[in-house]
């Protein structure tokens, strides 16, 4: 990415948070008030898991399906990434009729991790195919954009397409232990921390190319409380961290947990350049560039 390149702008975890989608969007400059895009040629990536926990996972996914339209109308692109919470819905969705009784426990699984009945029930079959089809894995610039901090993409291909067309495979799979193994696999986190957490980093970004990556999945504040990080290295969660040796950065605000959680975060090739957070809750800073 150099100075002429478009704005990369990149959204965690979204978990049906609507409302606070829409603010972080206008504040962002990214869409207008009646919901229409206003990034011009920005590309804005969504990094998956846009249902479950949150009120109305099913519009999510309708806005984001129009900003596509609308971003590509006017020269810019929005990127949608398929997260786990993606798969666990799918899951549940397609074995519903095959395993009524749920034996296979998709839906159970699905529903404890946060599945809302009602976005299942509103989304029709273009949406769920939509979701299908969103790929693993994308490049832009120098950044590799996924949704997990897991080292599970190195085992299903050797580049970011072979990884997209693979994933696509799966999805299309009758045989629910494939399924089972794949969300499984997807849960995994945590990846990218020590001990040996910025050699795995590497081997990802050496195996799909760029020079940094930016994931969700794994919330900042976990990264923070639970893994030793704190305002060494950014002020708090309420921006994203970056962490192993510079090379990750992570932006799931945990927008669906907590009243005040929310940020949207523009990266350019040196690293977090701006992060415009949900209103009463902006970060002091978006830290150090990477």
């Amino acid at each position: 990415m150099t100075s002429a390149d478009p704005d990369l702008w990149v959204v965690g975890d979204i978990h049906g948070a609507l409302a606070k989608l829409r603010v972080l969007l206008r504040r962002a400059g990214l869409m207008d008030g009646e919901g229409a895009w206003t990034g011009g040629r920005a590309h804005l990536a969504f990094l998956g898991d846009y249902l479950d926990r949150g009120p109305d996972g099913a519009g999510v996914v309708r806005l984001i399906r129009r900003l596509e339209a609308e971003a590509r109308a006017a020269g810019g692109q929005v990127t949608a990434l398929l997260g786990n919470h993606e798969v666990m819905l799918l899951a549940a969705l397609r074995f519903a009729r095959r395993d009524p009784q749920d034996r296979y426990g998709f839906r159970d699984y699905w529903v404890s991790n946060g599945g809302q009945p009602q976005d299942a029930g509103r989304l029709d079959t273009a949406e769920q195919t939509w979701l299908a089809a969103r790929p693993a894995l994308a490049r832009v610039g120098r950044w590799l954009l996924l949704h997990a901090d897991t080292s599970m993409y190195l085992h299903l291909g050797r580049n970011v397409e072979a990884v997209n067309a693979h994933v696509a495979r799966l999805l299309q799979s009758d045989a629910p232990e494939i399924w089972g193994h794949f969300a499984n696999a997807f849960a995994d986190r945590l990846a990218f921390v020590p001990p040996g957490g910025e050699q795995v980093a590497r081997q990802l970004l050496t195996t799909f190319g760029g020079n940094r990556l930016a994931h969700g999945h794994t919330p900042v504040s976990i990264l923070l409380d639970e893994q030793g990080y704190g305002p060494a290295i950014l002020p708090g969660p309420g921006s994203p961290v970056t962490y192993a040796g510079q090379l990750c950065v992570a932006v799931d605000s945990g927008m669906a947990y907590r009243e005040e959680a929310g940020f949207i975060t523009r990266l350019t090739e040196r690293g977090v350049a701006e992060v415009v957070g949900y209103p009463g809750a902006d970060p002091p800073g978006a830290g150090p560039p990477g």
